[in-house]
């Protein structure tokens, strides 16, 4: 066998493999020969069949095993002994005439196929130590974990009917259909909807024209939705929402103490407190993790200006143009509405494409270097949590999963990601700043992970709106 590099330019390369017809055909006639105990032909005797006869009749199809073997393992038995890593699946090529390939499954010319692909870059890893990192944290006052108890609590209180009109702190049951220019929208519509009025779960100035009604009115709001609602093909529309009030409950007493707590599940309030608290804890956690990530992203985006495979960015670019394009068809916008053009847009996430790609790259070399694996056990776990999110369809995920290795590997792509930027938080030289939770919370406009251009975009995420009556 013959191998011979065509092409080495930057990270491309293509190998030329020559298999000759003689080689072929030996290991056709020790593979047919193998067979011959096993093989049953009428008119002869359970291995006395002449290989000559074999060959006639099975010697086509061995030799098309062979080809398939050697399309398929030698590309990987060549890449171990270069020392190198493709960076997407091999592009085979081999001859399409139907005599030429005659010609090689009867062992009459010499097999040849090709593959390209893109390496894998190396580089040395830096030392991790030397990072310096913020860690921003907030500290919890006792004030901000009595405000959560009690919205927790309110969800506990109840409400008994009373005569007369509806007043702040009521609760309102009515029916309810939304219009936009005298027609229907999706999720404007409900049938025995509670609403606390005060309570700010719905969109401005729809609880406020609800004080006063009482049960058996039927009423008209109007609304207008904010600029930056979450359903971007609603916002900054006008609405009109025909109300039948079914319904007046006022409050009763709400006293945070032991026997509110049971009926949470908890067996005192002091146990209650504890749960908000690291609720709290827990959400802000998630903040200072992703603005501690951001630092390190950043940093090895700085430290690491390596080349990008082709073929990886444009599978990374792809996807997130995908994206791009169908939150604009489902927001009915246009680029210009955007303040921007497809050319601008395509450049700007051509780089973000090429920032993923890279980072991807230096993450996986740090922690293959740090020998940090994903368990059976985690993925085990993220395979759960991807079906529990399908009920009724968990055994087709269950089967797709199984049957795909590329969605089980995107999968485990975030687990391993998490991992090192864990093993990189614990080697660097991490400072805690105690902040506000206002600063913690902060978007930041320069975060190139998310946000890739200062103007405004589809893929823009909106802070979170007031709801309308479930116009989601």
């Amino acid at each position: 066998m013959q191998v011979t590099e065509t092409l080495s330019e930057g990270l491309k390369r293509e190998i030329k493999i020559v298999v000759p017809a003689k080689d072929m055909e030996s290991q056709m006639n020790e593979r047919l020969l193998d067979a011959k105990d096993k093989v049953r032909l009428n008119g002869f005797r359970p291995g006395k069949v002449p290989i000559a006869h074999m060959r006639k009749i099975y010697g086509k199809s061995v030799m098309a095993e062979l080809v398939n073997e050697f399309i398929n393992e030698k590309p990987t038995e060549i890449l171990s002994e270069r020392g190198e890593k493709s960076a997407t699946r091999p592009e085979i090529t081999m001859t399409e005439d139907e005599a030429e390939a005659e010609e090689i499954l009867t062992a009459k010319k010499d097999f040849e196929f090709s593959f390209a692909y893109e390496v894998i870059p190396t580089f040395e890893v830096k030392d991790v130590s030397k990072l310096k990192l913020t860690r921003q944290v907030v500290d919890i006052d006792d004030k901000e974990v009595e405000e959560q108890v009690q919205r927790v609590a309110e969800s506990a209180r109840t409400y008994e009917t009373k005569k007369g009109k509806a007043a702040d702190g009521d609760r309102v049951t009515m029916d309810y259909v939304g219009k936009i220019d005298g027609e229907p929208f999706d999720g404007g519509a409900d049938n025995d909807a509670e609403l606390v009025l005060g309570s700010g779960n719905f969109i401005p100035g729809f609880e406020e024209q609800l004080v006063g009604t009482k049960a058996g009115d039927e009423t008209t709001v109007k609304v207008t939705f904010p600029e930056d609602y979450q359903a971007t093909h609603l916002a900054g529309k006008d609405a009109v929402f025909d109300v039948t009030v079914k319904d007046v409950a006022a409050p009763g007493e709400l006293t945070i103490d032991d026997e509110l707590a049971k009926t949470l599940g908890l067996e005192s309030a002091d146990r209650l407190r504890q749960v908000v608290r690291e609720q709290i804890e827990s959400q802000y956690g998630q903040f200072t993790r992703q603005k501690i990530k951001r630092q390190i992203l950043d940093a090895l985006d700085n430290d690491y200006k390596i080349e990008t495979p082709e073929g990886l960015l444009e599978v990374e670019f792809n996807n997130i143009w995908g994206q791009i394009m169908n939150d604009l068809e489902q927001a009915g916008k246009t680029f210009e509405d955007e303040e921007t053009t497809e050319e601008e847009a395509r450049e700007e996430y051509r780089k973000l494409a090429e920032r993923r790609v890279r980072l991807g790259l230096v993450l996986s070399e740090i922690g293959e270097k740090a020998e940090i694996t994903v368990s059976d056990e985690e993925m085990q776990r993220a395979i759960y949590d991807q079906v529990r999110q399908h009920p009724g369809q968990e055994q087709q995920v269950m089967d797709y999963l199984k049957n795909t290795p590329e969605a089980v590997a995107q999968l485990r792509a975030p687990l391993f990601e998490e991992k090192v930027i864990d093993h990189i938080i614990s080697q660097a030289s991490v400072t805690d700043q105690t902040v506000s939770k206002e600063e913690l919370m902060a978007d930041d406009e320069e975060d190139a992970e998310k946000k890739p251009a200062k103007k405004k975009t589809a893929a823009k995420k909106k802070a979170a709106p007031k709801k309308a009556p479930d116009a989601e």
